[in-house]
């Protein structure tokens, strides 16, 4: 008989963690030869806001009876707490029933993960709990006070990087026999080999004269330095262009930005994009500007997309990623002057060196393969 795995992972924005969790269910849907049986938990319509092509082929289960996705506040650090009040409110019961109806064996849980936490008081017997966490957390007092309360109830702990995993450690609110990393199922090699041959309808975009990076436009990522970064760089490199595909909040932000350095014509926020490998295949570079990520998703597809790297050293994932500069190349966090610096240290450096970083990055790039993740996961489940 198959055991069950649900995903448990309500969110209100298109955050990295959403395409890792449909990955992680359909790599063991792929893998697993029928011997778990998958679904991920539809809480409040957030679901079926995606592309239908995106989850085509995954099961989920809805457990709400009217879609309040629509309706939540969203944007910036108050309206997502709210959010997430509401939403561990509204699902609160809807959860228990289904989770005591269809006995999952595991519920694995992704972003708002206070509320499975909370009912491991009560389904303990009937479901193991295994927290996902999906990035450096933020250690607030109320935070490592329920982690501190509820460790017992958790089976799992699991970190998408050693960095974080060795940080949960040495915090010992739970038992480190139970931290595990986990990386993300972040690449398909099929899926980037068929997508990277589109081709692209925009003449300004090339090997020679691109540099791309992609994100949420958002604090995070940082795109004002690299705007900023990029304004210099092309007074030296008049023909380089600046591509950034992503939406988000800070838009409007940066297009002023962009007017105001007077770089309409070199740089271009393309917007979401289905297909980022098309254009990771076009490029000169990637760049990631952020103050943070773990693991760094970008990072890895463009080193899947045999694209030089360059990145800031932030917390957690791009140190671990580009093994402190072996597979690309390590700029100081949040420094204008440093990135610009590392960029033409790039530029300058010899084909034969830049080509060692790549495919020591690809290598690395293949321990975030969707079959690599089916096999940590099916190796922390078999443990039970």
């Amino acid at each position: 008989m198959s055991q069950k795995i649900f995903y448990w992972s309500p969110f209100f924005s298109k955050v990295g963690t959403v395409t890792s969790v449909i990955n992680s269910a359909r790599a063991i849907q792929r893998y697993s030869n029928k011997k778990y049986e998958v679904c991920i938990i539809d809480s409040i319509g957030e679901w079926q806001t995606l592309d239908k092509e995106l989850i085509k082929g995954l099961n989920f289960i809805k457990i709400y009876s009217f879609p309040i996705y629509n309706f939540l506040p969203k944007g910036g650090f108050i309206k997502s707490r709210i959010s997430q009040v509401i939403i561990f409110f509204y699902s609160l019961f809807n959860l228990f029933k289904i989770i005591k109806k269809e006995k999952p064996n595991f519920l694995i849980a992704n972003l708002i993960t206070s509320l499975p936490i909370f009912l491991s008081l009560i389904i303990q017997k009937d479901c193991r709990i295994i927290l996902r966490i999906s990035g450096l957390p933020k250690l607030h007092f109320v935070r490592r006070f329920f982690w501190k309360i509820f460790s017992s109830k958790i089976y799992k702990v699991t970190t998408p990087t050693l960095a974080t995993c060795d940080f949960l450690k040495k915090l010992k609110i739970f038992d480190i026999s139970k931290i595990r990393i986990l990386r993300d199922p972040i690449i398909s090699i099929s899926e980037i080999n068929f997508k990277k041959k589109e081709l692209i309808n925009n003449k300004t975009i090339s090997k020679n004269n691109t540099i791309i990076s992609i994100g949420r436009l958002t604090r995070q990522k940082n795109f004002e330095l690299l705007l900023e970064a990029f304004n210099d760089i092309s007074l030296k490199e008049p023909k380089l262009n600046l591509v950034i595909i992503g939406e988000g909040e800070l838009k409007i932000k940066l297009q002023n930005k962009i007017k105001k350095l007077f770089l309409s014509d070199k740089v271009f926020l393309l917007g979401y994009q289905s297909n980022v490998y098309k254009f990771l295949n076009n490029a000169k570079c990637f760049v990631l500007s952020s103050l943070w990520e773990d693991p760094g998703f970008v990072i890895v597809e463009a080193a899947a997309c045999n694209l030089p790297v360059i990145s800031s050293n932030c917390p957690n994932g791009p140190i671990e990623i580009l093994d402190h500069n072996k597979n690309g190349y390590l700029f100081d966090n949040n420094n204008k002057e440093d990135l610009v610096k590392v960029f033409f240290s790039f530029l300058n450096n010899s084909s034969k060196n830049n080509l060692n970083k790549i495919i020591k990055a690809k290598k690395t790039s293949n321990l975030f393969s969707h079959y690599r993740h089916f096999k940590e996961i099916s190796n922390l489940i078999e443990e039970s």
